[in-house]
């Protein structure tokens, strides 16, 4: 079935670190060799072999208006035919550097850059210039890219590979980052207290979307809202996933908390590489030219992904298909609880709006630890029964799975069918 997947598998570990240029790619958490894929259209994806799958990878979230959209790739082949990259300023940038300002009432400023990685480092580094403080507090579970500073008790790809500490990350630099309870905020209170006027930032994914899909609990965001203020301290949202995915102003919007500073991604980029940071202008004022933190990016606005953003983030301001794609959502998690309720076999559906993740436990899932409760071995044989059904989803018991406007009546009930038939397999 995986033939031609399994072959270029084998060709591709003599040329890259374990076969892919990013770990979870290589299902080792699954128990199987990788999918390699030829195509995608619309809700489907295509392997190397020529089976079809519905997709809810998304890209790991950024196709929120599905594979190949017609308007996205015009916008992409136009752009491209006026040249790929300049390294200089283009009108485009201005243009979706504008929407987003519109959009969300927390940026009065924002910096282009290549990656949710990208963000979140710059981020933190302007909040460290702008408070002239050193530490930063994350939340075990959140992950917000691969640099030195979040690679203490990251969710995502670390967590799936149970990669256990953070190797080539000096002492000094995990001494600044300092860990809390996602969820808890008396440890964000006791870490405030034991480091009196030196903590910088605390960064936070307002929906946890990499150790699984964690929901904030009631009063938590307000609760860091109100922390930061008292403290000094810059508050910053990861909306890199959640970003014009639970809402078209993100997080914030949906649950009404104004961070300081917000990352973002995926989306903006309408499946091209793309990040972003932004904020208040008197923190944004620090960034090298106009203050002394220095960031730069040779290909950051690269007019490619500036097209395809400004095009999707358009199509989903135009056309608001957040009630739509929160229904098929809603239909899909019923579903899956519903089979799952029928089989015997525990497991918590976890949603907010288009991004969902169903965990193999029994206990209510709210934070890192409950996460872990998960049966990752049953996991695997699920995952694995699902793709035999036709089914593309993570190849990880956390990460988030996502829904898109290309996704169709049809496709949910087939995928509640394949969740039915899988449960069979595995029970």
């Amino acid at each position: 079935m995986y033939k031609k997947s399994a072959q270029l598998f084998t060709e591709a570990k003599k040329y890259m670190p374990g076969g892919v240029n990013s770990p979870v790619r290589a299902f080792k958490s699954v128990n199987m060799e990788p999918l390699f894929i030829k195509r995608a259209l619309g809700s489907k994806i295509y392997d190397a072999d020529g089976s079809e799958y519905i997709d809810y990878v998304a890209s790991w979230g950024p196709l929120i208006l599905g594979h190949a959209h017609p308007e996205v790739v015009k916008a992409v082949t136009e752009a491209a035919k006026n040249g790929t990259s300049y390294g200089a300023s283009t009108e485009i940038e201005i243009e979706l550097a504008k929407l987003i300002t519109e959009i969300y009432p927390s940026i009065d400023k924002v910096r282009m850059v290549n990656s949710g990685t990208e963000a979140a480092m710059s981020a933190v580094r302007i909040a460290r210039g702008f408070t002239g403080r050193d530490k930063i507090i994350k939340f075990d579970g959140c992950y917000h890219g691969h640099s030195d500073s979040f690679l203490i008790k990251a969710g995502s790809g670390a967590l799936t590979l149970g990669i256990p500490g953070n190797p080539g990350v000096t002492k000094g630099t995990a001494s600044d980052t300092l860990i809390a309870g996602y969820n808890t905020l008396e440890s964000v209170q006791e870490i405030i207290e034991a480091n009196p006027g030196q903590i910088a930032a605390i960064i936070v994914e307002p929906v946890a979307g990499n150790a699984g899909v964690i929901p904030p609990a009631e009063d938590f965001l307000e609760g860091l809202r109100k922390l930061a203020a008292d403290n000094g301290i810059i508050l910053i949202f990861d909306e890199v996933i959640t970003g014009f995915r639970v809402a078209l102003g993100g997080a914030q919007e949906l649950y009404g908390v104004k961070p300081d500073m917000t990352c973002l991604g995926k989306i903006i980029g309408g499946g091209l590489p793309v990040g972003a940071y932004g904020g208040r202008a008197d923190i944004m004022d620090m960034v090298a030219p106009d203050g002394p933190v220095y960031q730069a990016g040779t290909l950051a606005g690269n007019p490619l992904a500036m097209a395809a953003g400004l095009a999707a983030v358009n199509i989903l301001k135009e056309e608001n298909p957040y009630p739509q794609l929160d229904k098929m959502a809603s239909l899909l998690a019923d579903g899956i609880r519903e089979c799952s309720v029928k089989h015997g076999i525990p497991i918590q559906q976890n949603r907010v709006g288009s991004m969902m993740c169903r965990f193999f436990t029994d206990k209510p899932v709210t934070g890192l630890d409950s996460a872990m409760t998960s049966d990752t071995e049953l996991f695997a044989e699920y995952f694995k029964a699902m793709l035999s059904e036709g089914i593309y989803m993570a190849p990880s018991q956390f990460e988030a799975g996502f829904v898109s406007t290309a996704h169709t009546a049809e496709d949910i009930e087939k995928t509640i069918e394949a969740h039915d038939n899988a449960l069979k397999k595995i029970g």
